[in-house]
């Protein structure tokens, strides 16, 4: 019985492994796709000091999804035409989708990335993200980040503690934190690794979370989408739909407009005679 449960461990304890393993080489997998050069970081390198370029930095930077500083032999993916790339030219999500009623977060673990869609459904802005961990020694058991479809309930500025982690103290930053289920939220953080890393939040540069928590989230207003997928591309159909509304209520417009008019001048002329 004890060998049996010692195996069971050991292929538990494997395939976890495999599993970080996996989320940690998506630089590595990034840097082999067209257009992208991979790079081997060398000791003494450092962000500054290959992108001297501080929106370049940044874009290699989301790029491989971390703003964790470089250590000597890793290697991260650099495009090859960096200078003439915006953030929305390596973005993992769809310009536009189909519009919705409010904002939303779309969380896609698989690419390690958020994206901000207005309910317009236009992409507003993205970045990337580190989610729940297979496995946390501190609670001794799994601490995935829950995959559904969320609304925010509460946010916190830049003093946003934890009260849970550490365990037995609390007071883990989580700056401007947004909350969407129970104690689990979206916040800024310094460890964005390139790999799942939490204890289930959804941890994004503390830059990303200031720009979420001041322009775009909204208590009651904001979904938050894990791991659903988008809800599809917009299309020819959708830009007709909407000009069709568009005309529609201009229509209207104009016949509110004339009819305030006409009952205008039927004042006018009864106020003179």
């Amino acid at each position: 019985m004890k060998n049996i449960v010692l195996i069971i461990l050991q292929v538990t304890l494997l395939s976890l492994l495999l599993h970080q393993s996996a989320l940690a080489s998506y630089a590595e997998g990034s840097c082999n796709q067209a257009g992208y050069s991979c790079v081997m970081i060398k000791k003494g390198d450092s962000w500054e000091k290959l992108f001297p370029d501080e929106s370049e930095r940044d874009l290699v930077k989301k790029l491989n999804r971390m703003n964790t500083r470089l250590r000597a032999g890793k290697t991260i993916a650099v495009p090859e035409n960096l200078h003439n790339l915006s953030l929305m030219d390596i973005s993992p999500f769809e310009q536009r989708i189909r519009p919705g009623e409010g904002t939303r977060i779309i969380i896609e673990q698989s690419e390690l990335a958020w994206g901000a869609y207005g309910a317009d459904g236009k992409l507003q802005n993205w970045g990337p993200m580190s989610g729940g961990k297979a496995y946390c020694k501190d609670v001794k058991s799994a601490c995935t980040t829950i995959p559904g479809n969320f609304r925010v309930y509460r946010k916190g500025g830049a003093d946003c503690k934890s009260k849970k982690f550490p365990i037995g103290k609390g007071g883990a930053k989580m700056p401007y934190c947004m909350f969407y289920k129970g104690g689990y939220a979206l916040h800024g953080s310094s460890k964005v690794p390139g790999y799942n890393a939490s204890h289930g939040c959804v941890r994004v540069p503390v830059d990303d979370a200031r720009w979420l928590y001041k322009n775009f989230v909204t208590i009651g207003g904001t979904s938050v989408i894990i791991d659903q997928g988008l809800p599809g591309p917009w299309t020819d159909a959708d830009e007709k739909r909407v000009l069709a509304a568009e005309r529609k209520k201009l229509k209207e417009e104009r016949k509110r407009v004339k009819k305030e008019q006409r009952r205008a001048e039927r004042k006018s002329f009864f106020s003179w005679h």
